[in-house]
């Protein structure tokens, strides 16, 4: 039965969502090439404009991508926990934007992550991973907030990527990518970002040392920090 005055979604979008689950479900994999777009419109029966509004919105949501030339064609992507996190970034931002969430929510999702992160980093790090971890590290006396802010992003960035799971950057990477974190930095007390540095590098050494119990509990107690310092 429908529903007197109901709207139905844009044609673009209908096809969007048919295309999506066939990603979604596996019948289109990794690699593979879309129907062209007279296939696609013939097979749905909208115009060409739709069709390419519809590869817009998958392209966006980086489920596929439009290569040109002869040899080209729309294709599905291979999945990277940076390029989908960024989709989740954009809704997390618009939920802070309209306060749908605040600190105290981002915060407790952090803990939540971070925490394990943190002793799986320590027992699956690679020397290479360390080398980005040492990288990211600032100078709270001399660096601006803007390198900071940078810095505090590219330390947890390199810590979640140490695990070697990528649904811990997937889930992670839009915590740090925050829009009002100029905002929170502004409000931070006298000596924030001394203590941010030294857990950072407190926090280094227990992953070099391969110490997982030691860096759950500095990770702990650095969100717990942060926490106190950002909430009333």
């Amino acid at each position: 039965m429908s529903v007197e005055g109901a709207v139905r979604p844009p044609a673009y979008q209908t096809l969007a969502e048919g295309l999506r689950a066939e990603i979604t479900s596996g019948r289109l994999r990794q690699g593979e090439r879309l129907p062209t777009e007279p296939e696609l419109c013939a097979r749905s029966g909208v115009s060409r404009s739709t069709v390419r509004e519809a590869l817009r919105l998958l392209a966006s949501e980086h489920l596929i991508v439009t290569l040109r030339g002869v040899t080209g064609g729309s294709f599905v992507a291979h999945p990277s926990p940076e390029k989908l996190s960024d989709t989740l970034s954009t809704g997390l931002n618009l939920l802070l934007d309209t306060a749908t969430v605040g600190v105290c929510d981002l915060l407790e999702v952090r803990e939540s992550l971070e925490v394990p992160a943190a002793a799986q980093a320590a027992l699956r790090r690679t020397e290479a991973q360390l080398a980005d971890l040492e990288a990211a590290l600032f100078d709270p006396v001399v660096d601006s907030v803007e390198r900071m802010l940078a810095a505090h992003r590219e330390f947890h960035t390199a810590l979640v990527a140490a695990t070697g799971n990528p649904l811990f950057e997937l889930l992670s990477r839009p915590l740090y990518q925050v829009s009002n974190e100029r905002e929170l930095a502004a409000a931070a007390p006298l000596g924030f970002w001394l203590q941010i540095d030294a857990d950072h590098r407190a926090l280094l050494q227990c992953v070099v040392a391969g110490d997982s119990e030691g860096a759950a509990a500095i990770a702990r107690a650095h969100i717990g920090y942060i926490r106190a310092a950002m909430t009333p």
